[in-house]
């Protein structure tokens, strides 16, 4: 069965590295908030929710033009940051979670890349697409292959979650089954010849 793990890092930008991770997280923040302002535009209009992530990526390219410094962002971070709004109106509508609101400055900062990232584990550093390699701290090794990585910082510390998925095998007992034989000598007897003494014995 396939499933997937996340492996968390702490890594350590330069200096030109730091300005572009703020960078790209300013834009991320700001596509989410316009976003959402859009769609509180269009329900105001007509009393009706659309929200389609196709529809409103598809504003990306106009809002680029407009604001010249949203290109310096990679696409895929702008797109994911679209996707996290879908998801968020999605989990109100089931009722998991409350009405999306607007992202403020400093308040969890993060953005994600759905793919482009290499990692290399012997030398330890990380690959992030318009940022480049940054080194991070190696605690464990990372199994699977990266599905994204998801970059976070708090407090002047910057870290990393890759999110990776691998096959794994559900272990088989081969011993199979085994009887209980409740008794009062004995407490209880297994089919294997085992037996455990009363608890008071």
């Amino acid at each position: 069965m396939q499933l997937r793990k996340a492996f968390k890092f702490e890594i350590m930008p330069n200096g030109s590295q730091i300005r572009r991770i703020k960078q790209f997280c300013g834009c991320s923040r700001f596509v989410f908030n316009r976003a959402l302002a859009w769609q509180n535009e269009q329900y105001k209009q007509d009393n009706s929710f659309k929200f389609s992530y196709t529809k409103i990526a598809n504003l990306l390219p106009q809002w680029k033009k407009e604001l010249l410094w949203l290109k310096d962002c990679h696409s895929q971070v702008l797109q994911q940051s679209l996707k996290d709004l879908e998801s968020a109106f999605k989990n109100f509508f089931q009722q998991r979670s409350d009405f999306p609101k607007f992202k403020k400055k400093g308040l969890k900062e993060c953005f994600r890349f759905p793919q482009g990232c290499k990692l290399e584990q012997q030398n330890n550093r990380l690959y992030l697409p318009k940022i480049g390699w940054v080194r991070y701290r190696n605690s464990r090794d990372v199994v699977g292959e990266i599905k994204n990585v998801t970059e976070s910082h708090k407090c002047g510390r910057f870290f990393v979650s890759i999110q990776t998925e691998f096959e794994y095998e559900i272990p088989t007992h081969k011993s199979g089954e085994i009887g209980i034989d409740m008794g009062i000598a004995r407490f209880a007897t297994l089919s294997n010849g085992e037996y455990f003494e009363p608890v008071n014995a």
